[in-house]
């Protein structure tokens, strides 16, 4: 396991490329959002995201959203209408994950076999140029229903076990996921926070 410290608000390209090509080999990195840690793989890594269900012990049927480099991505992954992407533009980037209809290229296993996506773009240079080759998973780097922690110490402590690059900004003190908001019915539904 290797850990690579930066800075929040400074995107090191030698940091982003490691993680990149660490993600391309099929690796698990744990990564700053702008809310909390994430785990991530590439969604296209049937094996990666099965590594990101059992690191979280998270149960195969419940699904993992994607993230992707910026708001011009969104059609590549989802069906969203003009007025869906109308909406989203006023909170992305952003804390919020967006529930879609997805497209054909999103894989049955990030989704569980769903016809729907969660979709987000972070305000986190960080985690959006970890994005620009391919989507990854975002997903909260804890144990299903269990706390999410603000330092990479803590929350591998919580893992119990190890991923294959970290990078660490420090303590994000957010403690809250990213806000669900499910775009697949007549109205938006803030599902949660």
């Amino acid at each position: 396991m290797k850990i690579l410290k930066t800075n929040q608000n400074e995107v090191d390209k030698k940091v982003i490329d490691e993680a990149v090509k660490v993600l391309a080999d099929g690796g698990v990195i744990l990564y700053p959002t702008d809310t909390v840690y994430g785990l991530g793989a590439n969604i296209f890594n049937r094996k990666a995201v099965k590594k990101v269900y059992n690191i979280k012990k998270r149960s195969y049927l419940k699904p993992v959203s994607l993230l992707v480099s910026s708001k011009d991505a969104i059609p590549l992954v989802s069906k969203a209408s003009l007025n869906q992407l109308n909406f989203i533009d006023k909170y992305l980037p952003g804390p919020y994950t967006f529930i879609l209809k997805k497209s054909k290229i999103v894989p049955r296993h990030l989704t569980s076999g769903s016809v729907n996506v969660g979709v987000r773009v972070p305000k986190s240079e960080i985690a959006c140029s970890l994005a620009k080759i391919f989507p990854i998973t975002t997903t909260s780097a804890n144990l299903s229903n269990k706390d999410t922690l603000d330092t990479p110490e803590e929350i591998l402590k919580q893992l119990g076990c190890e991923v294959d690059l970290i990078i660490d900004v420090g303590p994000l003190k957010s403690g809250n996921p990213s806000t669900i908001i499910d775009l697949t019915g007549e109205e938006p539904v803030f599902v949660k926070r």
